[in-house]
């Protein structure tokens, strides 16, 4: 196989990837950091996460149809196209961001409750959401920013955002987690107090490259964005909506499994939290591949390019696998000290090993999954991601029902459920990828 289209793949992919890491490890900090506080923090953190990201990833899904229509009017040599679109998404994705904010300051504790956080976990989970609640405001921001720069082809800014970001968060939770420099000692407030700090420092910075780089050709004019009527956005929404609701449908079966360990025990929750942590590392590496994927299948669908198309599928597959390798040797040689940042707790570390396994193993049929959803995207078939993510919710509810309920498998029961989810739906996508090269060009 020619890597003709692998420099193209990784100039897009490498600073996402690179700003993604970072990103985790900062989030590892919080778990690392919180679990050696108090085990429970994990529970918590385990309920606020799938609970919180469910909302944000839905912010996030909705940009991916303007996405997919700028890369393909980039295809299609229609710069006059880009900026309807991109004014559109800029000032109604803000907008929406206001909106999630709303939701959560009126609905958090119901949320929580509904997911079946005891008596104990419940309070943890509100102290967090009170202090990162202001996240919400500036989350479009962020998701307009990213499209932008994806589809200009310059994604080397979010390096460096990740970087301030996520250093400073990893001091201020230090300080703010363990009381240091005479601040209290907040815990999981202070993570979350740290995190919202964070966030707003690297949003002003991302904001001023934004702004002064003359290598986003996919930006609007500032009247564009003042001016800019809803219908653009609301195309794109059509599009993306499906994505959206893909994502709404996989958090919401994450969802369903934190119920059910809840259901297991207080710390079941937590143990699948730090597993999937871990796991976390190397799906943002395939998801920036994922995201350079889409804008090059959609330049190439714009341009009616099936080698560029079917080359860009292959070399991210190749690098996705490779990457899903990698993980699985570390997985094999040093669970134990992996799980070990997140706990203290010796019965919890030694339990893990087989979790660590199974994740390894599910992150090949992710990896293809996630190369093969963002190809049919490109496409600009969101649609048939969705349909395979109904399927996908109600299968992995019902098998960790079942493993759990009827077979008392525990928390194995859940990590089998998942990782045949990931199989079954990777095969059916693959071979959606394969038709669409034969026949749509």
């Amino acid at each position: 196989m020619k890597n003709n289209y692998m420099h193209p793949l990784l100039k897009i992919a490498v600073p996402i990837v690179l700003g993604n890491i970072i990103n985790q490890v900062q989030m590892l900090t919080d778990r690392a950091f919180l679990g050696h506080v108090d085990p429970l923090y994990m529970s918590a953190l385990g309920n606020v996460n799938s609970a919180i990201w469910t909302t944000i990833s839905c912010c996030f899904s909705l940009t991916v149809g303007s996405s997919i229509i700028i890369s393909q009017k980039v295809g299609a040599k229609q710069m006059d196209e880009c900026e309807n679109y991109s004014s559109s998404l800029v000032k109604w994705t803000n907008a929406l961001s206001v909106l999630l904010f709303l939701f959560w300051l009126i609905f958090g504790r119901l949320v929580f409750t509904k997911m079946g956080a005891s008596a104990t976990v419940l309070p943890m989970c509100m102290d967090y959401l009170h202090f990162f609640m202001p996240i919400f405001l500036v989350i479009g921001i962020e998701a307009s920013t990213m499209v932008i720069m994806q589809t200009s082809n310059y994604t080397k800014p979010l390096v460096w955002f990740g970087l301030v970001r996520s250093l400073l968060n990893v001091v201020l939770d230090w300080i703010m987690i363990f009381g240091r420099f005479g601040f209290p000692a907040m815990g999981i407030r202070g993570a979350a107090l740290a995190t919202t700090i964070s966030e707003y420092v690297g949003v002003i910075f991302a904001s001023i490259i934004f702004i002064s780089s003359g290598k986003l050709f996919t930006r609007p004019r500032l009247s564009a964005v003042i001016k800019a009527p809803l219908a653009p956005f609301a195309r794109s929404v059509k599009l993306g909506i499906n994505t959206a609701l893909e994502d709404l449908l996989w958090n919401c079966g994450n969802l369903a499994l934190v119920v059910i360990l809840n259901s297991i025990s207080e710390v079941a929750a937590g143990i699948y939290s730090m597993v999937f942590g871990v796991e976390l590392l190397v799906v943002v590496v395939i998801g920036a591949i994922g995201n350079a994927t889409m804008t090059l299948t959609g330049e190439a669908t714009g341009a009616q390019d099936v080698r560029k198309f079917r080359g860009v599928f292959k070399n991210a597959l190749l690098l996705s696998f490779a990457c899903s390798a990698v993980m699985l040797v570390f997985c094999l040689v040093i669970p134990g000290p992996i799980i070990s940042i997140f706990t203290k707790d010796q019965l919890i570390i030694s339990t893990c090993g087989l979790y660590m396994l199974l994740m390894c193993l599910n992150l090949f049929s992710k990896s293809g999954n996630i190369i093969a959803g963002n190809s049919i995207r490109g496409y600009g078939d969101p649609f048939w991601m969705f349909k395979t993510q109904i399927a996908g919710t109600i299968f992995v509810i019902s098998m960790a029902l079942l493993f759990v309920k009827v077979f008392g498998m525990g928390i194995l029961g859940v990590f089998l459920a998942v990782l045949l989810d990931e199989f079954l739906r990777n095969i059916v996508n693959t071979l959606r990828v394969r038709w669409i090269v034969r026949n749509c060009f």
